[in-house]
Parts: C-alpha cells; sequence; structure tokens
C-alpha cells in the first residue's frame, strides 16, 4: 500500500479500537492477531501498539495538565500519537507530533481524529536539527538502542540550551541517559498485559 487513504482506511478498518491500558480517556487504534499490519510493509510496526514510556507520560501529562496548558508542545518519537493526543486534550495550546515512520504519521491523523483534539503538524525526523520553536518536548519510548539513543541525547542537550522543558517516559531501559535525569513520577503499565515499572523524567543537560 502507497497511497495515504488507502493505508488509513486500512487502519481504521484493521486495526481495532481499544482504550488505553490506563489511561482510558482516551482511545487509539491498535493492532490485534488479526490485523494483519505485516501486510503495510517490510518495517517493524512499532506505532501499532503500546509502549511503557508513552503510558506512564501520557497518564502524567493528562494528571499534571499545567505542564503543557497554553503550551507548544512536541511529541517526539509520536508512534501512535498517543503523548501528543494526550497533551492536546490537556490544553495544549498547540502540538506537533515527529516521528518517522510514514504508517505512524498516517496513524497518528488517524487517533487524533479518533479521540477529536487537533494536531497542529505531523513531521518527520527533527533530531539533526536545532532546538524547535516550541515551550515543551515530550519523549517517550525512544532510548531503545545505544545509538539511537546517542543521538537523541545530543538533540534533547541542544533542546534544554535553547530553552525547552523536555519531559522523558522510559520503563528504564539500558541506553536510558539515567545522569541526565531527574525522577518526577514511577508507575506500573500495562505495556503487554502485565504491568511492569515506568518512569517520566524531567531532562536536563548532562
Amino acid at each position: 500500500m502507497s497511497d495515504d487513504s488507502e493505508i488509513a482506511a486500512f487502519i481504521r478498518a484493521n486495526l481495532p479500537v481499544t482504550p488505553v491500558p490506563g489511561v482510558p480517556e482516551l482511545r487509539m487504534h491498535k493492532a490485534g492477531p488479526a490485523s494483519g499490519v505485516g501486510r503495510l510493509g517490510n518495517a517493524a510496526p512499532y506505532w501499532a501498539y503500546w509502549w511503557a514510556g508513552g503510558l506512564a507520560l501520557a497518564r502524567y501529562v493528562l494528571d499534571h495538565p499545567a505542564w503543557v496548558a497554553g503550551r507548544r508542545v512536541i511529541d517526539l518519537g509520536a508512534g501512535s500519537g498517543l503523548v501528543g493526543i494526550a497533551a492536546a486534550r490537556a490544553g495544549a495550546a498547540r502540538v506537533v507530533a515527529s516521528e518517522i515512520d510514514t504508517h505512524a504519521r498516517i496513524a497518528i491523523a488517524c487517533n487524533a481524529a479518533l479521540n477529536a483534539v487537533p494536531i497542529a503538524d505531523i513531521l518527520g525526523d527533527m533530531t539533526n536539527g536545532p532546538g524547535p520553536d516550541a515551550d515543551l518536548l515530550l519523549v517517550g519510548d525512544v532510548f531503545y538502542a545505544p545509538e539511537v539513543a546517542a543521538r537523541v541525547t545530543l538533540f534533547l542537550d541542544r533542546c534544554v540550551a535553547s530553552g525547552l522543558q523536555v519531559l522523558v517516559g522510559d520503563p528504564w531501559r539500558a541506553p536510558l541517559p539515567v545522569e541526565r535525569l531527574t525522577l518526577l513520577a514511577r508507575d506500573a503499565v500495562a505495556e503487554t498485559g502485565t504491568a511492569k515499572p515506568a518512569g517520566v523524567f524531567a531532562y536536563r543537560t548532562g
């Protein structure tokens, strides 16, 4: 499938609308055993499943709306759009999603429409650029591999240096730069049906 409207129709038809575990205010299209997401291409469809850091960060944003209310927010590595959608629901003035996967970008638009919240723009990778024009960066589940973590860490350092605040959600994966983080909240989230610990952190330069 290559046409955006065809991919969006596939997502709506084959990925059932499911309440988000621990974040029941929101519903998302999620892959199930019969969804056939492999038909969309060779890339692993990470966006079609729950991830612990995103679940914890979305819950934190909804429970602490002062972080996002009236602010310009970027959801980095947005996946399904869960964290950005939570920020929009919590009162963000403007939400932009950044995601490298083409299918994920289409899924973000579908999920935002499903939850009746605006996502102002859906962009590709921005980690090679300067700190963007925003107030807050929300970063869920991006520290999953050493090389990715290294690139993202450099980008987040530039963001903080330019005046952005950064919140990170992650289940303490090995590449997580813990020396740059201050723990704000600890949560138990059901990423795959079994609860596992995940943290929400404020990011600071090293």
